[in-house]
């Protein structure tokens, strides 16, 4: 390989949020790699950096062109400038749309087990969380329609926040499926925002659709949160846009993010985006497929040694969704366990919705000798669980 993933990065000391644990502590658990950027982001910045003034700053028209370029190249959608707004991430769209578009003691619909930051963008703002939970039959999950337009009928149901690809269970969502989520939010006239975060971290063979991409009732009704902060490793940089074709809701979200002040780039947020998609490509195919490497070595680990233990999908992000319900029913339980006695910090299924009670959520982005010594501890922790 060109780039060095292998690379062991110490990461403490550094403010890092993943790593603000106690010395003998793996942390394994929030949705962050191990690994250093693209080389060419780092160039970016040491070109920013060496100016050596950062006052207030503009969206340039190459900032629209990176990421129009990467959407239509690698996920076939062609993406109009005017769509876009810049962002400071994710979550601030998500929870100023939802100030925006709903107002209080409205329905929020969501599907769980799910990013459980979409409870807190819900909650924090006096909405109401509607959960439609995923259907899960033999290591698989689906969409239980039925119940999905029940609650979309709820006349006080007035937005779905879609995770797509999904988050935790690691499920892409296919074009028929995206296709009747876009006709039935239609039918009630619920707005659809879709997280779309993680879409460049499928598996090698595999692809996203883009939501909006699925047809014209998908695009009319939808708001699409997009970004390189996830699949770069550059979350702390703070840059993400908002794709709104329907020019209504367009102005609707531009006033809502800019009333909200997280409209403004920071001096970082426009180069690392543009050298992302511009210069990136070689470096994120390359982790592509050291991730599923990793997913592989999970695999067999598992397989020799704890095969009570299911991994739900290969298929995207680099967090596994297990399956532990063949050792406990009480995933919460079994993650305090493995903390307290090896020192391996994993997330309980429970985060993301009472429905991933009975899962375990693994972050594998990191050298292999780091993962290494996680299932070591995992081990370990699951034979000391079971013999207590």
């Amino acid at each position: 390989m060109k780039y060095q993933f292998d690379k062991v990065v110490d990461r403490r000391n550094t403010n890092s949020l993943k790593w603000d644990v106690t010395e003998n502590e793996l942390p394994m658990w929030v949705a962050d790699m191990d690994f250093e950027t693209a080389p060419e982001i780092i160039d970016a910045l040491h070109t920013r950096v060496n100016h050596g003034v950062f006052g207030y700053n503009i969206i340039p028209d190459e900032w629209n062109r990176a990421y129009q370029d990467w959407w239509s190249r690698r996920h076939h959608f062609e993406i109009e400038s005017e769509w876009m707004i810049f962002a400071t991430g994710v979550v601030p769209i998500l929870s100023s749309v939802v100030r925006k578009l709903t107002t209080p003691g409205e329905n929020v619909l969501i599907q769980t087990p799910v990013y459980n930051i979409f409870f807190n963008s819900i909650l924090n703002n006096g909405r109401n969380v509607l959960e439609s939970p995923l259907h899960y039959e033999n290591g698989e999950y689906s969409i239980d329609f039925a119940d999905l337009e029940e609650k979309l009928a709820n006349p006080q149901t007035s937005m779905m926040i879609l995770c797509n690809p999904h988050n935790p269970v690691g499920k892409i969502w296919s074009r028929e499926e995206l296709a009747r989520i876009g006709e039935l939010c239609k039918k009630y006239n619920v707005i659809v925002v879709s997280d779309e975060i993680h879409c460049d971290l499928t598996a090698p063979d595999k692809e996203y659709i883009p939501f909006a991409a699925v047809s014209e009732t998908c695009k009319d009704i939808s708001v699409t949160c997009i970004a390189p902060t996830k699949a770069f490793n550059i979350a702390g940089l703070q840059s993400a846009a908002a794709v709104v074709p329907n020019p209504f809701l367009r102005h609707k979200v531009w006033r809502g993010l800019n009333t909200d002040e997280v409209a403004e780039p920071n001096s970082f947020a426009i180069q690392v985006a543009v050298a992302a998609f511009t210069q990136g490509e070689d470096w994120l195919n390359e982790l592509r497929e050291y991730v599923q490497e990793n997913k592989y070595m999970v695999r067999d680990f598992l397989a020799e040694n704890i095969p009570e233990f299911q991994i739900i999908s290969y298929d995207v992000t680099y967090l596994l969704w297990i399956d532990c319900s063949k050792i406990t029913e009480n995933s919460l339980e079994l993650a305090k366990f493995l903390r307290k006695e090896t020192g391996l910090f994993l997330t309980a299924g429970t985060a993301y919705g009472e429905s991933g009670r009975h899962f375990l959520r693994l972050n594998i982005a990191c050298p292999k000798a780091t993962l290494e010594d996680g299932l070591k501890r995992l081990l370990e922790g699951v034979r000391r669980f079971q013999n207590r």
